[in-house]
Order: structure tokens, then sequence, then C-alpha cells
């Protein structure tokens, strides 16, 4: 792999952070996983629609060495409050229990109890720290950490997840599901698991299946830009997603028995739209608009689909626009901080389409921009963005993102 400037920076924060923790991690391996930015469907997954979507180039890096014991040692600067976070497989709190719900050493908890739970023994310990650039919310920084935690108590183990390759996506979501009391899908961890520099990731839950998608040879040229408004969304358990999961699994249970489906993505064709429509509008007027947006969203995911292949990406960016709107005036999963930022891009001649990302309320928005337009929506933000939120004036960011391979490792860089 080719080591970028990011990446050699990445390493000098790492060895830092070693040196601060007493770790002695020199000819440590590095394991990068990415951020990841869907194009649709948004918050489609745990509702059963396809997915597509591309690695980004915000990263979570972790330098780990086995340290000859059998307890695990992780150590984070950017949470050095919570010190060396070292426990020995098996020894750590219950799931979902008040004294981790406030630190990141839950995720490393609940890979250790995931796969134990699972079957694999964890008999040999190791040494590790970790950096990342991804901002707090949209991007998957939660599902980036997690995987990067579960390859690699694996891979020092000697262990392998098994053959079917979808399987460390379950065992990722359920970290997030049993151990953590998060409500997560699977988008996240597919996206990023599954990424591959300069190719769209097309996912079908009907078969589970993987397919690679080029863009198409004569697409303007772009980029996708990450526009963190400076906010910290709480992990998605603490958050809007989970009432909205719970709406729309709720809801799909109970017009699922009067019509005969199971998810709100089951709902294929206009006709049994308008007669689940007509039966609950009056009664559950705010999961019919959930039910709106899904139906609409995956009725454009297959124009979406064939203009990223044929490189029309101004219609791929009106589409992210529209799915933009559906999720904030009918999903109603977005937030004014989100909503601020894609009211800015929305003005910059050359933006093709702008949304909030991820679970919602806080975090990242993301953009589709002509290059040539980039640097005047960063100057658009830089002036306006301030003005609307004083308070973020120090905070806020813009990215403009490379398509990148989902999971990496670094040899050489300790």
């Amino acid at each position: 792999m080719k080591l970028t400037r990011v990446d050699t920076e990445a390493a000098s924060i790492l060895r830092k952070f070693a040196a601060q923790a007493g770790m002695k991690l020199a000819g440590a391996r590095i394991r990068r996983t990415s951020s990841r930015l869907c194009l649709g469907v948004e918050h489609g997954d745990y509702n059963g629609t396809d997915l597509f979507g591309v690695g980004t180039d915000r990263f979570i890096w972790m330098a780990y060495k086995p340290n000859g014991t059998n307890r695990m040692r992780f150590f984070d600067g950017k949470f050095a409050a919570d010190g060396i976070v070292e426990f020995q497989s098996g020894r750590i709190p219950r799931p979902r229990h008040p004294s981790i719900a406030h630190t990141w050493a839950r995720f490393a908890y609940g890979c250790d109890h995931v796969l134990r739970q699972a079957g694999f023994s964890l008999n040999t310990g190791f040494d590790a720290v970790l950096f990342g650039n991804i901002p707090g919310g949209g991007m998957s920084r939660s599902a980036s950490l997690t995987l990067n935690l579960l390859i690699t108590m694996l891979e020092v183990n000697k262990l392998q997840p098994g053959r079917d390759r979808m399987r460390i996506i379950d065992l990722a979501q359920a970290v997030e599901n049993e151990y953590i009391g998060s409500p997560c899908g699977q988008l996240d961890q597919i996206m990023i698991y599954f990424a591959k520099a300069g190719m769209g990731t097309f996912y079908s839950p009907s078969d589970r299946s993987i397919q690679y998608v080029p863009l198409g040879a004569k697409a303007a040229d772009f980029r996708l830009v990450s526009l963190d408004t400076g906010t910290v969304r709480p992990g998605l358990e603490k958050s809007t997603y989970r009432i909205r999961r719970a709406e729309c699994d709720s809801f799909a249970a109970l017009a699922g028995k009067a019509f005969g489906f199971n998810k709100l993505a089951d709902i294929q064709d206009r006709k049994l739209y308008q007669a689940v429509l007509e039966k609950f509008r009056q009664t559950h007027p705010n999961e019919c608009d959930r039910m709106t947006y899904i139906f609409e969203a995956k009725n454009r995911f297959r124009k979406m689909l064939n203009a990223w292949r044929t490189g029309d990406i101004k219609t791929v960016g009106a589409i992210f626009r529209a799915d933009g709107i559906g999720l904030r005036d009918l999903y109603k999963i977005s937030g004014p901080e989100l909503e601020t930022m894609c009211d800015i891009a929305r003005t910059v001649p050359g933006v093709f389409g702008e949304r909030m990302l991820g679970g919602g309320d806080k975090g990242a928005a993301g953009a589709i921009v002509a290059t040539s337009s980039v640097k005047a929506l960063q100057a658009a933000v830089a002036t306006a963005y301030p003005r609307s939120r004083p308070e973020l004036a120090d905070k806020f960011a813009v990215h403009p993102l490379q398509i990148v391979d989902g999971v990496t490792q670094q040899d050489g860089l300790l």
C-alpha cells in the first residue's frame, strides 16, 4: 500500500502516544480502517433496502504488538483521561453496564465479549495505541474502530472469522447491538470492510452479496466533501437514531401484518404503498412519513446506481440532495448544524448535492462537488458557518475526500 503524508503523520502521533503510555511498540504493525460515505440508502439497512457507498480517507489507525502476556492493553491519547484500558479476555464489565456508558473502552470490551460468545479463545495479549481523525458523527467512527479492534484481536491470536465473509460484519454489529446497546444496522460496517479504492460498493440484502461498481469513465471531475459541523453526536444508543429505528420496526410489524410484508423496503410498488398510507395516515402520521422516505429513496436508488455506472455525477448529486431533503422533512433525523452546512453548500455553484450523513442529530454532512468548486465551498463555509454558529467557529472543518480501501495494514512505520 502506498503511504501518504497523513499516514506518516499518524505514525508520528502513534509513537508519541506509545511513549506517553510507556508502551514499547518499535516495529509494531499499524492497521488503518476508513470512514465511509453512503450514497444510498441512508437509514436503509435496518429497513431492508439495497445499499451503495464508498470508503473515504478519514481514518482510525491502531499500532499493535504482542506483549508476551495474556492481557490486552489499549491507549488513545485523545482520551488520555481514560488512561490505559487493560484487561484479560473474559474479565470485563457485563454488557450495557453503566460504568462503560461514557468510555471508548466499551468497544474494546465489546469486541472481546462478542468474540468469546462466538467461540473464539483470545489468549495472546498485545499492546496498542490508537489515533483517529474521523468526525464525531456521520462517517462511522464507531464501526471503523470496532472493525479495527475485531480484526486485530483475531490476527494476534492467529484466528480466522470463518469462510463466510459476512461473519465479521455480523460480529461488528453484535458488539454495538448486544454489548453497547446501540441499535445500529450493518451499513457502516459493510461500506468500510469491503471498500475498495476508486470503487463503489453495492450490497444486496436479499443474498448478502457484494458487487464493486466502477464510476463511469465520462464522469465530471468531482470530489466528495465532508462538512464537519464541529458537533459530536453521542452514540447511536443515545440519539434520535434509536427512536427512528424503533418507529420503523414497530410500524413494519403493524402494517406488515395487515399487508403481508416484513420490512418497509418490502413495499415494492406504489399501489401497495398507497394502500398502507390510506390505512394508517390518520393514526400513524409520523410512521407514514418514515415509510414515505424509504419508499421514495428506494425508488431513486436504481437511477442513482445507473448514473454512477455511466458517470452522470450530476444525477448522483441530485439524488443525494433529494435524499437529504427526505431525511430532513420526512425521516426527521437531521439536526440544525447539519442543515446549516447543507444550506450553505446549496448556494455554491458546482455543488451537485448535499445532505446530512449517518445516524443524524450531530456530526458531519456531506457534499458532491465539482473539483473546481471545492475552494469556493470551503470559502463559503468559512464565511457563513461561524456567523450562523458562532459557538462552533473554532471547531468546524471542510475535508475533500478520496475514495479509498477500507482496511489496510502498514509495516515499518514504528
